[in-house]
């Protein structure tokens, strides 16, 4: 693995190769609901394989997951802080949701984002749903580890990934999911070993978690009585359509907060610096294929830039452009 530290062009590759991993995962509407890996994998080779996709519009749109990742993206790269973050956050996932035309969003983030009053006191904060256990929060939370990539921010990483997540996944299964993704990220960029990741989530960041719900004062018993299920899951070691199915909640692999990182760090374990490989494990696998991919590609960028990706993959990426810019200003940021 290169061992440098990560650069304003990983930074980039983060953004972008995300959107690439989402817009390849979904193929517009046609593989994010398909489940049957073996498939997937037939009809890509029918294409000519990765190397011949060009990701762009109309057939390759991104999803929700990427429109809802620049929201909170782009809320990050103002620089504000504390409620004045979280409304600007709530705002644009709002401002998002209307851009939903074919890309599919979820039901508890269509859900948590019509009950959001950005502006009003404790706007960004909805009523606690049982059901918010997807993994819309972990899809969209990856860009928080480059906005606080230091192990000393791992408490402002930690605040804003729990209440970014649940404004839309007040279920902790939910919005846990985006504590894994923006820590998993914020390790890629430090350089830890993959290897170490689930333990660091598990014994570091779930606990900060805890004390955070805790500490606000917002829906503790709730949540607290439904803690156990992410924590046990991960516990869990890690023939693929199988083992991720095992994973997940509803058996839709990658469908909710604890298997879409979940199975993002196992690709990203067993795909080393092979994108090809990287997508086959994390986009195209019977489940919730794109919200795997958008968060294994989004670490494997950071640690690799865009070497060995066809540059047909990215170069025409619907909203690169927006990718590219959040990522020049949240590097900005955090240096």
């Amino acid at each position: 693995m290169n061992r440098r530290s990560a650069t304003l062009e990983h930074y980039k590759a983060g953004m972008l190769l995300s959107g690439v991993g989402d817009a390849l995962g979904y193929r517009n509407q046609l593989w994010e609901y398909n489940e049957s890996g073996p498939v997937i994998h037939q009809e890509l080779k029918e294409l000519g394989g990765l190397k011949n996709i060009k990701a762009e519009l109309p057939d390759w749109p991104v999803s929700d997951d990427t429109v809802l990742h620049l929201a909170t993206a782009e809320g990050l790269a103002t620089g504000k802080t504390g409620e004045e973050l979280l409304h600007e956050v709530a705002a644009r996932y709002v401002e998002g949701m209307k851009d939903m035309d074919g890309r599919k969003p979820g039901p508890s983030s269509m859900l948590g984002v019509s009950q959001l009053k950005p502006g009003e006191e404790g706007g960004y904060r909805v009523a606690y749903n049982p059901e918010g256990t997807g993994c819309g929060a972990a899809m969209r939370s990856m860009c928080i580890g480059l906005r606080y990539p230091k192990p000393d921010q791992l408490l402002s990483l930690v605040a804003v990934a729990v209440e970014t997540g649940r404004m839309t996944h007040p279920h902790p299964t939910g919005f846990l999911g985006a504590v894994a993704s923006a820590l998993f990220t914020a390790y890629a960029i430090q350089r830890r070993p993959i290897t170490t990741w689930g333990l660091g989530l598990l014994s570091e960041a779930c606990p900060i978690a805890k004390n955070f719900v805790q500490g606000r004062g917002y829906a503790v018993e709730e949540t607290e009585r439904d803690w156990g299920y992410f924590c046990d899951k991960w516990q869990c070691p890690a023939e693929r359509d199988e083992a991720y199915k095992s994973f997940s909640l509803s058996g839709w692999a990658g469908r909710s907060g604890h298997d879409a990182p979940m199975i993002a760090l196992d690709a990203l374990l067993g795909a080393g610096s092979d994108w090809e490989e990287l997508m086959s494990r994390a986009g195209f696998h019977g489940g919730d294929s794109d919200s795997t991919a958008v968060i294994a590609a989004c670490c494997w960028g950071l640690l690799y830039g865009t070497q060995g990706v066809p540059e047909g993959n990215y170069s025409n990426l619907e909203y690169r452009d927006r990718l590219e810019r959040s990522a020049e200003q949240l590097y900005a940021l955090s240096h």
